[in-house]
């Protein structure tokens, strides 16, 4: 055999390994999704509904990885050890560089939300975020738009330096423990995802009637579910349909229902627009 033709054979036989590795490695893909606090009170048993019915879409196992933070599960997706994550506008916006938008949720028919400020039901005299000084406040999380960015830059845009403006602030990691600070009377202001607060008060109206909806922000992008730029193309458009194709069942949209969703859109850049505005207004002061 000439030296030409076993270079030939050569390259064969590693291209076919190669393409032997890629398929097995193809055939044991594993979906990982980030995921932070969950506003359902079952919420074990609908992550484990919805992973079954992505697992059966895609023919491939889903699992979903929850954390505490936005932080925690952005850093995640950034390193490689998520596939996926659903996460906030905020995180989004700051690694835009680094993240693709796999889908937006659809809330009352479009791809957007409010931030909401909230007071105990019993206070019927504060009118604007404004009227909060020298009181407690609770946040969400530092990498929420409607949980944190949203309230700093209103102040901010009423000439008032928010790290100085409450007597004292803190974060609950999660928009129903906002809802339920302020209910409680732990706070006497807080800032809560205003889908968050609609579908609680579905689920849990007798926690949502302890606040009282003082305003609502202007519609931003809805918290987007977000894959890193280097996603492989076949399996970023396999997970997105799965997704798109939530409300074209049944099943996915009973689904859909416990989640509060109509269901999810591809979404585009230019809805986050409002959120990267104001990142730049916070940056400014920061």
């Amino acid at each position: 055999m000439t030296n030409s033709r076993k270079t030939v054979r050569g390259f064969l036989f590693l291209a076919c390994l190669l393409l032997a590795g890629n398929l097995l490695a193809d055939a044991a893909k594993t979906y990982r999704i980030g995921l932070t606090a969950v506003i359902l009170t079952d919420q074990t048993s609908f992550l484990k509904e919805w992973q079954d019915y992505l697992s059966d879409r895609l023919q491939h196992p889903v699992q979903f990885v929850q954390r505490q933070t936005y932080q925690e599960v952005t850093e995640l997706l950034l390193s490689g050890d998520l596939d996926a994550a659903w996460t906030c506008g905020y995180p989004y916006v700051r690694h835009r560089d680094q993240l693709k938008l796999l889908g937006v949720p659809l809330f009352n028919g479009a791809p957007l939300y409010r931030s909401y400020l909230i007071v105990p039901a019993t206070d019927t005299s504060t009118r604007e975020i404004g009227d909060l000084k020298r009181k407690v406040f609770a946040y969400s999380d530092p990498d929420s738009n409607s949980g944190f960015l949203y309230p700093q830059v209103s102040l901010i845009g009423e000439g008032i330096d928010p790290r100085h403006f409450f007597s004292k602030s803190f974060f609950t990691w999660a928009h129903r423990d906002v809802v339920k600070a302020v209910a409680d009377g732990v706070a006497q202001g807080g800032s809560v995802d205003g889908y968050v607060w609609e579908t609680l008060s579905r689920h849990e109206p007798a926690l949502t009637a302890g606040t009282r909806v003082v305003s609502k922000s202007p519609l931003f992008g809805f918290p987007p579910l977000v894959v890193r730029k280097d996603f492989l193309p076949e399996h970023f458009y396999a997970l997105r349909n799965a997704l798109l194709h939530m409300s074209s069942d049944s099943e996915g949209r009973r689904l859909l229902q416990r989640l509060n969703l109509d269901g999810f859109s591809e979404g585009e850049d230019a809805l986050f627009n409002g959120v990267a505005a104001s990142v730049r207004i916070l940056d400014g002061i920061e």
